[in-house]
C-alpha cells in the first residue's frame, strides 16, 4: 500500500487540490477486512466542510480553464499516462480492494487492469464527441456546441472499487469536467490512490479530488451542494432516489444513476448448449460473490429442463475455491461487510421460513476465519412474487423459476421494479429476437458463452424503471458529462 494515503495511526486522508488534507470530520468509523473480520484502519466519517473544500478546489480548477480549456491532445496525453500508471499499479489496487471489500485478487472481471483499459478508451474518445451545424436560412448560422458540465460529483459503490471509480472519472475528465470523487466507506483507499496517480500523470491540481466518508455526511453534502453541476451515482435504488431529491432541494443539478437490479437468466429447451449456459450462469453468480448489480440472480428455465439445469449449476458452484480474498488461489471470497453478510442471511432464512425449497448452500462458511463467508445458494420452486425473486439481495443466491412459454418468460422477466439486464439462452434466432424486443432491459443473447471482446468499452448501457437514469459507457456515456449549447447567429 502507498503509505501517503494514510497518516500515522492508519486514518484515511482526503485528497483535495492535489494534497492530503486533514478531515474536518467529528468522528471515525472502523474499516474491517471481510476475510478475517479484523480492523484495517479508521475512516473519517466526513463532513460538509470536507465536501465544501473539495468542491471549491474543483470549481477553481474548472473556471480557470487549466483542464476544461486545455487542448484535446493535451487531455489525451494525460489520460494515457494515467492509464499506464493504473496498469503499473494494478496489483496494488487489486490488493487494496481485496483487503477492504473482499473481491479476490485473482478475479479479473472489472479489476484494475480493466480500469486502465477503460481510461485508454476515453483518452482516445477526447476528440471523438463533437457538436453539429444545422441547415438554416441564408441569414442565419446555427450550431450546437458540446461543453463540459462543470463540477461533477461522482459517488461510487464498494463492489468493484477501482473499476467503478474509473467508470465515472474517466468520461467526466475526458469531457473536460472537474471531479469530486466520493468512494464507499467500505473501500476508499484505491480511489485515493487513483487521485494520486492522476496527479502524477499530469492532471492539474484540483481537477480530481477524492473525499472519503459516509453517505449521510459527504454523499448528502455533495448531493445538496449548490456549486455541484452534476451528480453521477451508482448504488442502491433507495439512495439513487435520494440523490434525485437532493437535486430538487438544491440547484436542480443533473443526476445520473445506476441503481439496483434483479436480472433474469432465461434458458429455453430448444437445443441450446446447456453446459455452456450452466458454466456462464454459475460463474456469474460466483463472480465477486454475486455482489454485482447486473448479476443473473433469477433463473427462468423452461420446465422440461429445470432439473437438468439445477444439477449442472449446482455442480459448478461446488468447484468454487473459498478463502481469503488476498490469496491468489481464492476464486470465491467473503461478502463485503458484516452488514452485507447479515442482509444475505436474512433473505435466506426468510425464504426457508416461507417454505421455499433449498437446493444447496444457505449456510455460513469458514466461521473459524472470522470472515463473512456465505455458501453459494440455490432455491427452487420459487414464486415469481417471492421476496427472494423480487428484491435485490446482492449476494450468491439464485432463485429458480420455471416457465412454459416465451410469453411467460417475458412476463416474469419484466415483473420486477428493475430494468437493468437480462440474459437469454436459446438456439433459435427468432426466439432471441423476440425476447430482445419483449424484455425491457439490456438483453444479452448467448447460444454459447461469449469468449471474445465484443465491442470492448464502446458499448453503452441505459437502465430503465427503478434501475436508474441516464447512459453510461461508450461515447454516449461520455456525452452524459457534456451539455449541449445552442449558438445562433443572425447575420442579415
Amino acid at each position: 500500500m502507498n503509505l501517503s494515503i494514510t497518516k500515522l495511526g492508519g486514518d484515511v486522508l482526503p485528497f483535495i487540490d492535489g494534497e492530503w488534507c486533514a478531515s474536518k470530520s467529528d468522528g471515525h468509523t472502523e474499516v474491517l477486512n471481510p476475510s478475517t473480520g479484523k480492523r484495517i484502519l479508521d475512516l473519517p466519517k466526513g463532513s460538509v466542510l470536507d465536501a465544501d473544500a473539495a468542491v471549491s478546489a474543483a470549481r477553481s480548477s474548472f473556471e480557470d480553464g487549466r483542464w476544461s480549456e486545455s487542448s484535446p491532445s493535451s487531455r489525451k496525453k494525460v489520460l494515457y499516462r494515467f492509464a499506464g500508471l493504473i496498469e503499473a499499479s494494478s496489483n496494488e489496487l487489486d490488493s487494496l480492494d481485496a483487503e477492504e471489500m473482499g473481491k479476490p485478487v485473482a478475479e479479473v472481471f472489472s479489476n484494475a487492469a480493466a480500469a486502465a483499459e477503460l481510461v485508454r478508451f476515453y483518452a482516445e474518445a477526447v476528440d471523438k464527441v463533437s457538436g453539429a451545424v444545422f441547415t438554416s436560412d441564408k441569414g442565419s448560422f446555427v450550431a450546437r456546441r458540446v461543453i463540459p458540465r462543470g463540477v461533477v460529483a461522482a459517488i461510487v459503490p464498494w463492489n468493484f472499487p477501482s473499476f467503478c471509480a474509473v467508470l465515472k472519472v474517466a468520461p467526466a475528465l475526458a469531457a473536460g469536467n472537474s471531479v469530486v470523487l466520493k468512494p464507499s466507506e467500505l473501500s476508499s483507499r484505491s480511489a485515493l490512490r487513483l487521485g494520486q496517480l492522476a496527479l502524477e500523470a499530469g492532471l492539474p491540481r484540483g481537477v480530481l479530488n477524492v473525499v472519503p466518508g459516509l453517505g449521510e455526511t459527504v454523499g448528502q453534502a455533495l448531493g445538496l451542494h449548490l456549486d455541484v453541476d452534476m451528480v453521477t451515482f451508482t448504488g442502491s435504488t433507495s439512495v439513487g432516489k435520494r440523490m434525485l431529491q437532493y437535486a430538487g432541494q438544491s440547484n436542480m443539478k443533473v443526476v445520473m444513476t445506476e441503481c439496483g437490479g434483479k436480472s433474469p437468466q432465461i434458458v429455453f429447451a430448444d437445443g441450446v448448449d446447456l453446459n455452456a449456459a450452466a458454466d456462464s450462469i454459475a460463474q456469474h453468480l460466483l463472480t465477486n460473490q454475486g455482489q454485482i448489480c447486473s448479476v443473473g440472480s433469477r433463473l427462468l428455465v423452461q420446465r422440461s429442463i429445470e432439473r437438468a439445469m439445477i444439477d449442472k449449476i449446482s455442480a459448478r458452484l461446488g468447484n468454487a475455491v473459498m478463502g481469503d480474498a488476498l490469496d491468489p488461489k481464492t476464486t470465491f471470497g467473503p461478502l463485503a461487510s458484516a452488514e452485507q453478510y447479515a442482509r444475505v442471511m436474512r433473505y435466506i432464512k426468510a425464504a426457508e421460513d416461507e417454505g421455499v425449497q433449498l437446493v444447496t448452500g444457505g449456510r455460513r462458511a469458514l466461521p473459524e476465519t472470522g470472515g463473512y463467508f456465505v455458501e453459494p445458494t440455490i432455491f427452487q420452486n420459487v414464486s415469481p412474487q417471492a421476496r427472494i425473486a423480487q428484491d435485490e439481495i446482492f449476494g450468491p443466491v439464485l432463485s429458480v423459476i420455471p416457465f412454459d412459454s416465451e410469453g411467460d418468460a417475458i412476463r416474469i422477466a419484466n415483473d420486477t421494479i428493475y430494468g437493468l439486464a437480462a440474459y437469454v439462452w436459446t438456439a433459435n434466432l427468432s426466439t432471441g429476437m423476440r425476447m430482445a424486443k419483449g424484455v425491457r432491459s439490456t438483453v444479452f443473447v448467448n447460444a454459447v458463452a461469449p469468449k471474445n471482446e465484443g465491442a470492448g468499452y464502446a458499448t453503452t448501457y441505459e437502465p430503465t424503471a427503478q434501475s436508474g437514469i441516464g447512459a453510461e459507457g461508450g461515447l454516449a456515456g461520455m456525452e452524459s458529462y457534456l451539455r449541449r449549447q445552442l449558438v445562433w447567429f443572425s447575420h442579415g
